[in-house]
């Protein structure tokens, strides 16, 4: 089914709502005039952030059981994603190719042969075990990933595979949410379907309080730093 194959279903429901709320159409109006209240609001106290963002980013992501390595272009990105696999081979599934996956269109282009890996501009149909991912920006204060929904970055990639390699440019890293939050307005003037903010391998704490890694998600998140 296509994302948007419930789109009469969702207005029938929506239009009932407004009714119920005695309003009429899709009250644009409104909706603007509550982006500009947002806008104009001033933020509570923040901690300060001294320093490189991208190194207080890359600090915070280990924090959180990520792993990172920084390199200076794109082009430096193949190699290090070769060697972290090198290093993670050993717990793969032994009947499953441990150096194949999918990654996203935006890195299609690489030439991930260079480092013996089979990683397939695809969607991910749930067998891969690795997924390529860029992400909409980094949040410094927290170490979290932020992506947004669209055709050209399916969720699913950093979803579903065991191992997940975000590929995150310095100037994509933002001091806080704030700032996550007011890029998207400013950039996309509407918020996405859905925002997904990742800080970290999947983990859940249900059982005796102690923390699984990999409960309902990646057990893995690299971060590769480019600049």
């Amino acid at each position: 089914m296509a994302i948007d194959d419930n789109a009469a279903s969702r207005t029938a429901v929506l239009d009932r709502v407004r009714s119920a709320l005695r309003k009429r159409g899709a009250d644009a109006d409104a909706r603007a005039a509550a982006v500009a209240y947002l806008a104009a609001r001033k933020q509570g106290p923040r901690p300060a952030l001294a320093g490189d963002l991208a190194a207080r980013f890359a600090a915070r992501a280990q924090d959180m059981e990520s792993s990172v390595d920084r390199v200076g272009t794109l082009d430096d990105v193949v190699a290090v994603v070769g060697r972290y696999v090198d290093t993670i081979e050993a717990v793969k599934d032994s009947d499953k190719n441990p150096r194949a996956g999918v990654c996203w269109p935006e890195f299609g282009r690489l030439d991930w042969s260079r480092a013996n890996l089979a990683i397939e501009s695809r969607p991910t149909v749930g067998h891969d075990l690795v997924g390529v991912t860029g992400c909409y920006c980094a949040i410094a204060e927290t170490g979290t990933l932020v992506f947004v929904t669209g055709a050209e970055y399916p969720s699913a990639t950093f979803l579903l595979p065991e191992t997940h390699v975000a590929i995150v440019r310095v100037d994509q890293v933002v001091p806080g949410m704030e700032e996550a939050f007011a890029r998207i307005r400013t950039e996309r003037g509407a918020l996405p379907r859905a925002v997904n903010l990742v800080s970290g391998p999947s983990r859940t704490g249900d059982i005796e309080q102690t923390i699984v890694l990999g409960a309902h998600g990646p057990r893995r998140l690299h971060v590769v730093l480019v600049g």
